[in-house]
C-alpha cells in the first residue's frame, strides 16, 4: 500500500472543488478512508506544491515526481506507526529512541513527539519555495496532548504552511481544533461507478465484496488482494451454525472479528424484522431470536475491545464461533433460548 495506491476516478471532482474553494491554512477533510480519503488528502497536497501552474498534481514537475517517492522536502505526513508500517513508510526522525525499538509495540495513537518534530519542521525554510503541506492522518489519533500541542501552529502558523486533517468522524477532534480549522466533507461515490472501478481492477463477485465492506471501494480492493473469496463468505453463516472456525483461522483476528460482527448484526436485525446489511438474506437461518444473540454481540464487542492483548487467537477465534453457533441456532421456542456459551479469552 501506498498514500495513493490507485487512480480513484471519483476523486477527481471533489479534487477540483477543493482547489477551487479552499483557502484557508487548515483544512479537516472529513470522509470514510475505504473511499480514498487519505488519498484525496495526499493529492490535494500534492496540487498545492505541484509546479506546473495547472488545476492539479501534473505528476511530470519535480515536485510531484519528489511526492511519488515521498521524498518531499515540503510535504511531511504525520501517521501513527501502525499506519506508517501498513503503507510501507519509513518512520524517518519521527519519535525518540523508544519509538524505534523492537520491544515497543507501534503505536495507534499520533503521538506527541510526532507533533512536536512535524511544528519545528514547519518553521524550516521551505526546500523548493511553494510554502509546506502537513498532513496528519487519521487526525482523531492525535491524543489530547498531541492535539494541545498542534494548537498554536494551528491558530498562528509558520508562513506558507497549510494543514489537511483527515478524519472519518470530525466529532472525535477537540472542539478547539475544529474552530480554527475549515471543513470539508467527501462525498461517497456512486455504487454503479465503484462497481465499474472493481470490475476494471480485475475483480469479481463485485457486488458481494462492496456489501461486505460497507460499500468501500478501496476496502473491497484490499480485501482482494488479501485473499476475499466469494465463496468463503456465502459460506460463514453456515460455517458458524456447524462451530466451525476454520474458514476464519486463515484471516488476521482483527478481520475475523469484523466478519463476525457483521454475521452477528445481520442475524439480530433479521430477528426484530429488519433486514440485513451484509450477507444475504437466503444465507441466514430462516428462525433467530434475538435473545439468543445478544450475548454474543457483546461478547464479540468485548474481544474487538480488548484485541491487541496477547490472547492465543485461535483459541478466541473458535470460542467466539461456538457462541456463534449457539446463537444462531433455529427453531427454539420463544422465552427459551439456549444458555450461550462464554467466550474464554486465553492469553
Amino acid at each position: 500500500m501506498t498514500l495513493e495506491p490507485l487512480t480513484l476516478p471519483w476523486l477527481d471532482q471533489p479534487l477540483a472543488q477543493l482547489l477551487a474553494q479552499q483557502r484557508g491554512h487548515a483544512l479537516i477533510l472529513q470522509g470514510r478512508f475505504g473511499d480514498g480519503l487519505l488519498a484525496l488528502g495526499w493529492r490535494l497536497a500534492r496540487a498545492w506544491l505541484c509546479e506546473s501552474g495547472g488545476p492539479r498534481p501534473c505528476g511530470q514537475c519535480g515536485s510531484c515526481h519528489l511526492a511519488d517517492q515521498q521524498a518531499h522536502p515540503d510535504l511531511r505526513p504525520v501517521l501513527p506507526e501502525t499506519w506508517q508500517l501498513a503503507l510501507g513508510l519509513t518512520a524517518g526522525d519521527e519519535g525518540d529512541a523508544d519509538a524505534k525499538s523492537s520491544k515497543r509495540k507501534p503505536s495507534k495513537d499520533i503521538r506527541v513527539e510526532q507533533v512536536r518534530q512535524a511544528i519545528d519542521w514547519s518553521h524550516t525554510t521551505s526546500g523548493r519555495g511553494r510554502g509546506k503541506v502537513l498532513l496528519l492522518s487519521p487526525a482523531d489519533a492525535m491524543n489530547e496532548v498531541s492535539a494541545n500541542a498542534l494548537l498554536k501552529t494551528l491558530e498562528e502558523p509558520a508562513t506558507g504552511l497549510r494543514l489537511l486533517l483527515c478524519t472519518e468522524d470530525a466529532g472525535q477532534l477537540l472542539p478547539t481544533i475544529r474552530s480554527r480549522c475549515q471543513s470539508w466533507r467527501l462525498p461517497s461515490p456512486d455504487d454503479a461507478q465503484v462497481q465499474t472501478w472493481l470490475v476494471q481492477q480485475g475483480l469479481n463477485d463485485t457486488e458481494e465484496l462492496l456489501r461486505a465492506c460497507q460499500g468501500q471501494a478501496l476496502s473491497a480492493w484490499q480485501a482482494a488482494q488479501q485473499g476475499w473469496r466469494a465463496e468463503a463468505w456465502r459460506d460463514l453463516p453456515r460455517q458458524v451454525a456447524r462451530g466451525d472456525a476454520q474458514g476464519l483461522s486463515a484471516l488476521a483476528p482483527p478481520d475475523a472479528l469484523r466478519q463476525l460482527q457483521q454475521l452477528c448484526h445481520d442475524a439480530m436485525a433479521v430477528a426484530v424484522g429488519g433486514e440485513p446489511r451484509y450477507f444475504d438474506r437466503r444465507m441466514l437461518p430462516a428462525t433467530l431470536r434475538l435473545e439468543a444473540l445478544v450475548p454474543w454481540s457483546r461478547a464479540l464487542a468485548q474481544a474487538v475491545r480488548q484485541q491487541d492483548h496477547p490472547w492465543n487467537a485461535g483459541l478466541l477465534i473458535e470460542s467466539l464461533v461456538l457462541q456463534g453457533q449457539t446463537a444462531l441456532s433455529f427453531g427454539v421456542p420463544a422465552g427459551r433460548a439456549p444458555t450461550p456459551r462464554p467466550a474464554t479469552l486465553r492469553p
